[in-house]
């Protein structure tokens, strides 16, 4: 007598992703997506900090840090990594603590502090880093040198006595033309237009808006409205507020007119149409 056999169940059908529309989509998932890399970012400061200072960043502040993702980031990275994140928008902190929170353990969820803060009143508790991050060109809201100069300053005072700060900047003569880029992403395109540029006061306006398969659109996403400081400003404006010397990263070519994610300190670069770059001013 043949030895009964299990019914072979019905192979499970792969769950499908809901296609993205305007209706459903997350604006700040979006950005995420789009604009964010928090793993890259997280493994070039911490690279840095310890090529710089000789020892690991343990505590850092993440200013203008919206969804704080990479504050989750850094308290993933190991157990005595602690992280402060400081913004003003309570409803992109409750959904960065939300989203974010779900994926941290309990010890790393203790190890992170989303805070509705201004970074000119950053707080004594979360003085004392080892390093600050204002990354995504946020400080550019600061328009006149003394603003800038004023948030520099409260940077270097509140961090240890070997304490790093770390920013990004873009720039190129493709970065001040009025202009939409667009980038496709899963499910989505993601477009960054540079909506006006005065060239007497280097104001700008800029915008994110994003578009779906289905032919629908979410317009003015985000807007900003930024001083597009230039790299030499910038130097000296962190050298006035107490910072004894300052690096600059330039990112490599990809040899397809593109950057290839590598990031080296130069003292000078060649002209490119858009260059992005990161700033670490030292203590």
């Amino acid at each position: 007598m043949p030895i009964p056999r299990p019914k072979a169940r019905p192979k499970a059908r792969p769950k499908t992703k809901p296609i993205l529309t305007a209706r459903n989509a997350d604006r700040h998932g979006l950005y995420e997506l789009a604009v964010q890399n928090p793993h890259a970012e997280v493994d070039f400061i911490t690279r840095q900090f310890k090529r710089i200072r000789g020892r690991p960043a343990r505590k850092i502040r993440e200013d203008f840090c919206g969804t704080g993702a990479v504050c989750a980031e850094w308290v993933r990275r190991h157990r005595d990594n602690v992280a402060y994140g400081l913004d003003l928008d309570r409803k992109t902190l409750e959904w960065g603590s939300k989203r974010h929170g779900s994926d941290l353990s309990a010890d790393q969820a203790s190890r992170r502090r989303l805070l509705r803060r201004n970074v000119l009143s950053p707080g004594r508790a979360e003085s004392g880093v080892d390093a600050v991050l204002a990354m995504n060109f946020s400080y550019w809201i600061f328009k006149t040198r003394k603003e800038l100069i004023k948030y520099f300053r409260i940077v270097h005072r509140t961090m240890v006595r070997d304490g790093v700060f770390f920013l990004d900047h873009f720039g190129g003569w493709e970065a001040i033309r009025e202009q939409t880029d667009r980038r496709r992403r899963p499910g989505f395109t993601y477009l960054w237009e540079q909506h006006s540029f005065d060239p007497v006061t280097f104001d700008a306006v800029c915008k994110i808006h994003f578009e779906f398969r289905d032919g629908t659109a979410i317009r003015n996403v985000f807007t900003y409205h930024w001083r597009m400081w230039q790299l030499p400003e910038l130097r000296e404006a962190l050298l006035e507020a107490g910072f004894r010397n300052v690096r600059i990263y330039w990112e490599g070519d990809d040899d397809k007119g593109g950057g290839n994610g590598i990031f080296r300190e130069v003292r000078s670069a060649e002209v490119c149409p858009v260059h992005v770059t990161y700033i670490a001013a030292e203590k």
